[in-house]
């Protein structure tokens, strides 16, 4: 049986979230339905170096406390590349002259409706972002190496879903799972 929307209501909006309430129909019966959705996709870099160490932020997020991430955020009606490399900058003070589409992948599917796309960064260059860093929240710019990163999610270190699956989309076209 498919979804039926029978009613919609707006419950809150901002520049970066919509939040819904739907009246469904669906394989259980009646029901309401609550979903958010990104009013821009997000998107997810992989920044690896020469050493082939991948390129981490920490910070403090409000929902969830201290987090290691990927640099990561909003594209803000860009073109997802474009937004990429507007991230990396800003949280980390590195370009990149290599930029590879890894895919895309979606948060939350059971709630959001939350398009992200994942990219893949090499030759790196530092620039500075000192400024946009402490604007953006960020504590730390951590380099480690590609296997690192994969045992920080198995000690949970990195516990951000978004992370741990753009890690992921990285491992597999690096071929670096055994």
């Amino acid at each position: 049986m498919a979804w039926n929307t029978r009613a919609t209501r707006t419950v809150y909006e901002n520049r970066w979230i919509h939040v819904r309430e739907d009246e469904v129909t669906g394989p259980h019966g009646d029901g309401i339905y609550g979903v958010v959705r990104m009013q821009h996709p997000a998107v997810f870099v992989i920044a690896l170096d020469e050493a082939d160490r991948v390129c981490l932020i920490e910070l403090d997020r409000y929902t969830t406390g201290r987090s290691v991430e990927v640099p990561a955020g909003g594209s803000d009606g860009e073109d997802p590349l474009v937004a990429a490399q507007r991230e990396l900058l800003e949280e980390t003070g590195v370009t990149a002259s290599d930029w590879e589409s890894l895919g895309r992948m979606n948060a939350l599917n059971g709630i959001a409706d939350a398009p992200e796309h994942v990219f893949l960064a090499r030759g790196l260059t530092m620039a500075d972002a000192t400024t946009s860093q402490r604007e953006e929240g960020i504590d730390a710019v951590r380099w480690v190496p590609f296997a690192d990163a994969l045992r920080l999610i198995a000690d949970g270190e990195i516990t951000d879903g978004e992370t741990i699956a753009a890690l992921a989309f990285a491992g597999i076209r690096l071929r670096r799972f055994r």
